[in-house]
C-alpha cells in the first residue's frame, strides 16, 4: 500500500444487509495472524494462533476501474463504496476446510492467494483481493493472507519484523489450500509482502517437495525485496513456480523511500535491468510508463493497465514459443538476459478500444 499521511481516513469495513447491496459480490477467504479485535475485524497485532474467516464483499456500480472508495462508518453508500455483506469467523480448520473444498469445486480447483503489503489495515488487503478479483476477471477462489501490519507510515521496522512472525502462516494457508482440493494455486504478492512470500515458498521447497508442484504461477508486485536476498531466496527455492512473474518500476517512490530506511539500494521492484536475474526464470513487467502518484501499485489501480492484463493469462503459452512470438503478446519492447526476460509496457491509444478485444 502507499505510505499514508498520518491524517489520512484509513479503510474501514461496514457490514450492511445482503439485499441492500447493488453490485456483485465477491467472496474471500482469509488466513490471518492478526489479532481479532471484534465485530469480524483483526487488527495490527501479532496473534501466534492462525485464524480462518470468510466474508463477502459488494463491488459498488459506480466507480472506476482500480478504484475502491471507503464507506463512512455510519453512512455507507452502496452505490459507491466497498462493503461487506457477510462474514464468518471460523472456530475450527475442518469448517474453514469444507466451505473453502465447496468453492474449489464450484471454480475449476483453481485458488490465488493475494497477500498484502506494508502498512495496510486488514479491511485495505480484503477489499483489494476482491477489487482485484472482480477488476482483472480472475477465476478461481480468492483468498488473502493477512499478516500483523502496524498500518502507520512511521511501522516499517515493525512490519518487517512482522513479516518473520508471519512467514509460517502463509505457508499454513498454502497447505490447507491444496488440502481442501486446490489443484492449481496462484500466489500473488504486493511490496514487503512479497518477501514474505519468498520466504514461504523457500520454507516449502526445502522441507516439503509435495507442495510445489501445486504452485502454478507467482506474481510479485512491486517486490521490496533486496536484489540479492531475492537472488538468494530463488537459489533456496529451486526450480521457480512458473510463469514467474514481477511486476517493477523505476519510478517507484515507496521503494525510494525504502531504500533509505534499510540503506539497500538494489530493490527488485525498481530494476532498470534485469541482467542481476540473468539466470532465473522470471518474466519482468515495467509498468513505469503507466505509473501514477506513487507508483507503487500500478497492476491494481490503473484502467489502462488493469484491461491490457485482461491478456496476462497469455503470457505462460506465449512464453512457451520462440522470441519472434513474443513481440504480439502485450504492447511494449522485450528485452531478454539469458532466462529473465524485461517487458516494458507501452500505452497505447488503442488500449481503450477495440484492440485488445
Amino acid at each position: 500500500m502507499i505510505v499514508l499521511s498520518a491524517c489520512t481516513p484509513r479503510g474501514v469495513m461496514v457490514v450492511v444487509p445482503p439485499e441492500t447491496a447493488e453490485g456483485p459480490i465477491s467472496t474471500v477467504f482469509v488466513g490471518t495472524t492478526r489479532g481479532l479485535e471484534g465485530s469480524g475485524v483483526f487488527g495490527g497485532q501479532r496473534a501466534e494462533e492462525m485464524r480462518f474467516a470468510r466474508y463477502d464483499v459488494a463491488i459498488p456500480p459506480q466507480r472506476n476501474v482500480g478504484e475502491i472508495k471507503y464507506p463512512a462508518p455510519r453512512r455507507p453508500n452502496v452505490s459507491t463504496d466497498f462493503v461487506t455483506t457477510d462474514q464468518r469467523i471460523y472456530s475450527a480448520e475442518t469448517d474453514f476446510r469444507r466451505d473453502l473444498n465447496q468453492a474449489l469445486s464450484a471454480n475449476g480447483r483453481e485458488a490465488i492467494i493475494f497477500v498484502h503489503g506494508f502498512n495496510n489495515t486488514f479491511t485495505e488487503g480484503l477489499y483489494r483481493i476482491a477489487q482485484l478479483r472482480h477488476d482483472l476477471e480472475v477465476p478461481g477462489v480468492a483468498l488473502h493472507y493477512s499478516w500483523p501490519s502496524a498500518a502507520e507510515p512511521l511501522g516499517y521496522v515493525y512490519d518487517r519484523d512482522s513479516v518473520v512472525f508471519a512467514r509460517t502462516g502463509l505457508e499454513e494457508l498454502i497447505r490447507e489450500t491444496i488440502a481442501a482440493g486446490a489443484t492449481r494455486v496462484t500466489l500473488v504478492a504486493h511490496s514487503m509482502g512479497s518477501f514474505l512470500s519468498m520466504e514461504a515458498l523457500r520454507d516449502i521447497a526445502l522441507k516439503d517437495g509435495r507442495i510445489m508442484p501445486q504452485l502454478r504461477g507467482v506474481v510479485l508486485i512491486s517486490p521490496d525485496i533486496d536484489v540479492e536476498v531475492f537472488r538468494m531466496q530463488a537459489k533456496d527455492i529451486g526450480t521457480l513456480p512458473q510463469p514467474f512473474l514481477i511486476f517493477g518500476s523505476d519510478r517507484d517512490r515507496v521503494l525510494r523511500l525504502s531504500a533509505l530506511i534499510t540503506g539497500q539500494q538494489g530493490r527488485l521492484g525498481s530494476l532498470d535491468s534485469v541482467e542481476q536475474l540473468s539466470e532465473l526464470e522470471v518474466t519482468y513487467l515495467d509498468v513505469g510508463a503507466f505509473s501514477q502518484g506513487s507508483g507503487h501499485f500500478v497492476p491494481g489501480t490503473s484502467p489502462a493497465l488493469i484491461r491490457l492484463l485482461g491478456r496476462i493469462g497469455d503470457v505462460d503459452q506465449a512464453f512457451g514459443n520462440d522470441a519472434a512470438g513474443r513481440a504480439g503478446l502485450l504492447p511494449g519492447v522485450i528485452l531478454t538476459a539469458r532466462s529473465a526476460t524485461r517487458i516494458i509496457l507501452t500505452p497505447v491509444a488503442e488500449i481503450t478500444g477495440d484492440a485488445l478485444n
